[in-house]
């Protein structure tokens, strides 16, 4: 396995459903079969959708899902919403409805939730059962540690939205760089969500449409680098160069690791940075990274 490979296995929780792309279900399901039986499965993880649609996903994904006690189940991560008792009892009975013999093989085995203060992650994660790992996204315009303490404590993972489709909901350097040091202090992985459809930072329409604005994204690759260097030492300073950093001749890849000016990472550390921090980013395309980095000759 190349390191990027083990930077990267996984990482892809698909959400053709939402905006840019804000798919139909019957397409984002088509999506991400097509998806798994692709070259390139081994950078996808799951399948993201609000938790309220698991039974419209039912009928969509009816005939794509794999059958059979060696099956590999798609994985789903279900958004929670108004009522989320109500909506992790639904993802309960969907999960049993699979697990029967010769059904489809599919597992919501992940939810995520939104809190913006310490009692709302501990009620949010109160009403968690402990067979599903919750996410709980924060704000991170002001110091999010502690609701990153609140989440560790209570045995959560954190989000972080790093973009949108407008300008002024993407985070500054600083704030996801602080954002990244308060996980890894507090030892709670995390994933990220929107605006990282492209590998390095740059300036890229933010959405599909014609006449879409254009504005200065974080790169997925930025982000999963930095993460792993700053777990292995990398100080606050580096560490925002590399967030930023825009040169694709400034990172290299091989068997054994990954350089980036001078400073090197082993694949062991980029293993167990991916286990122990960034687990994971959603995003509304799945062949748009891949695309992206086919053209800079890394996949």
């Amino acid at each position: 396995m190349s390191a990027l490979q083990s930077l990267l296995r996984g990482s892809i929780d698909y959400a053709g459903l939402f905006p840019p792309a804000g798919l139909g279900m019957a397409a984002a399901v088509a999506n991400y079969a097509s998806y798994r039986n692709s070259a390139h499965s081994w950078a996808l993880g799951r399948l993201v959708l609000p938790a309220s649609r698991v039974e419209e996903l039912e009928s969509a994904a009816a005939g794509l899902l794999p059958v059979g006690p060696s099956s590999s189940p798609w994985r789903v991560a279900a958004l929670l919403g108004a009522d989320p008792a109500a909506e992790i009892r639904a993802l309960g009975e969907f999960n049993c409805r699979h697990g029967a013999e010769g059904s489809g093989a599919i597992s919501a085995d992940v939810v995520e939730g939104k809190a913006d203060t310490v009692e709302g992650v501990e009620r949010l994660l109160g009403g968690v059962p402990p067979h599903l790992q919750a996410y709980v996204e924060v704000p991170i315009a002001d110091d999010p540690a502690p609701l990153i303490a609140a989440i560790g404590a209570a045995g959560g993972r954190a989000k972080v939205r790093t973009g949108s489709v407008t300008v002024e909901a993407f985070p500054t350097t600083a704030e996801l760089l602080r954002f990244v040091r308060a996980c890894l202090s507090a030892t709670v992985p995390f994933k990220a969500t929107a605006g990282l459809h492209h590998p390095l930072r740059a300036e890229y329409r933010l959405t599909y449409q014609p006449d879409s604005p254009c504005g200065t994204m974080f790169g997925f690759l930025n982000l999963f680098l930095a993460t792993a260097f700053m777990a292995a030492g990398l100080d606050d300073r580096e560490a925002g160069l590399l967030l930023e950093e825009g040169d694709p001749d400034s990172i290299r890849f091989d068997d054994a690791g990954v350089e980036w000016k001078g400073r090197r990472l082993s694949a062991e550390a980029i293993r167990r940075g991916r286990e122990e921090n960034l687990v994971s980013f959603g995003s509304c395309s799945f062949a748009e990274p891949i695309g992206d980095l086919q053209s800079l000759g890394l996949a």
